[in-house]
């Protein structure tokens, strides 16, 4: 960390790239600023301007063209802040901001609006007032940290935080999300992984998004995290000009269930200001599903998803292999494009066993959700409407209520 390349003049002294493009560089750096480690330097190819791994940490004059659905704060992590620092989008879940400090900071990052702004940084009251608000909602049995990078605080730091958590008597399951495996391997220390070890379940969520990050040092460092018993999962980017090939992605899902990660996450470029360049087509993510499914182990194949823009989730997509759906058959297709034909049960209904408890002993009852809505006997709406929508506003001029909502 203290040797990170943090300004133009270091990054050329260090890479040897050709001076050519260095006002283009540093005009960039100057509105999202650039810190890149020593090692993850060294992977650059230096006589290549399509390297991967150039591509995802040298400041780009592209950077600096407004795309057509860029957005300040897309996925509305603000907005869906109840406090700094913490968001709370999904029912059971949250995300804990830590730090806004990275060991690189990556050139496609979601939160390019933060990362690296010191005026923004987590101050431990931030963090009290996020445990505190955990605390005092008991739905919440999973809490992400993130950032920035956890795995750039201090081992005490960090064990803080984790300790408060796991006090906490609903919390049940912690997960971190770093990219240090990647950029900065030597992070992965034997005295990290044993402190982990002390607070299991603990989860890691990584980020490789290229072959080529799969190096001798990344590789002993999951290596250590698997042998300490931490589950990993692994959420790739998909970027163009980085990874947009069936081809490439297909190498990296097998490097990673070779090295003990599960392929987690596959995500479409968020609408992130300043990224527009690293954005594909939907279509190109789902091109490279139909050369995954089917054609790997179940296992390797990650969910790929859109982060919603205005905070509505991950939406996992699909190439559509549902043809036809009636109530005694189902027509499918599979991945050679072979049609089959499902044949639907005779007596489909299903009642609750009156031996199951589950229900009964559930400690935080829970009303339906969105869609959960229209199939629960117990909940009598027969539509969904949006808010806003016109024609139920005209209904309530009428005074009629009847429209089923």
């Amino acid at each position: 960390m203290k040797n990170r390349i943090l300004t133009v003049e270091e990054l050329f002294a260090h890479t040897s790239l050709q001076s050519g493009g260095k006002q283009d560089i540093q005009e960039a750096a100057e509105v999202f600023p650039m810190a890149v480690t020593p090692y993850y330097a060294s992977l650059v190819r230096k006589d290549d301007p399509t390297c991967p791994i150039r591509i995802q940490c040298i400041p780009d004059p592209r950077e600096l063209i407004s795309g057509c659905g860029d957005m300040e704060d897309p996925l509305h992590e603000e907005g869906d802040s109840p406090v700094p620092g913490l968001t709370h989008r999904y029912p059971d879940r949250v995300l804990l901001l830590v730090t806004n400090e990275c060991a690189v900071y990556c050139r496609h990052c979601t939160r390019k609006r933060k990362v690296g702004d010191r005026g923004r940084s987590i101050s431990d009251h931030d963090l009290e007032r996020g445990i505190q608000y955990i605390k005092s909602h008991p739905e919440i049995r999973d809490v992400l940290l993130s950032g920035g990078d956890p795995f750039i605080l201090s081992n005490s730091r960090l064990e803080r935080i984790i300790r408060k958590l796991k006090d906490i008597a609903h919390v049940q399951v912690i997960r971190i999300g770093t990219r240090t495996p990647v950029v900065m391997p030597q992070r992965i220390t034997e005295e990290l992984v044993q402190m982990l070890k002390n607070y299991h379940p603990i989860w890691i969520n990584t980020h490789f998004n290229h072959p080529r990050e799969f190096t001798s040092e990344s590789i002993q460092a999951l290596a250590r995290l698997a042998d300490a018993g931490i589950p990993m999962g692994n959420q790739t980017v998909l970027l163009r000009g980085v990874n947009d090939c069936p081809l490439i992605i297909k190498k990296l899902v097998h490097l990673l269930v070779q090295n003990r990660v599960r392929p987690y996450y596959l995500y479409q470029c968020d609408l992130s200001r300043g990224i527009e360049y690293f954005r594909t087509p939907v279509a190109k993510g789902i091109e490279i599903m139909e050369a995954l499914i089917g054609h790997t182990s179940g296992f390797a194949v990650p969910t790929f998803v859109v982060d919603a823009p205005g905070g509505g989730g991950k939406i996992p997509l699909l190439p559509n292999y549902l043809l036809s759906l009636t109530g005694t058959k189902t027509v499918l297709r599979n991945y050679e494009g072979v049609i089959c034909v499902y044949e639907e049960p005779a007596n489909p209904t299903s009642e609750c066993p009156t031996s199951c408890t589950i229900c009964k002993n559930d400690s935080v009852k829970r009303e339906p959700i969105g869609l959960q809505k229209l199939v629960d006997p117990g909940f009598p709406a027969i539509s969904l409407v949006p808010e806003g929508n016109c024609r139920k506003a005209r209904h309530r001029e009428k005074g009629d209520e009847a429209c089923g909502c």
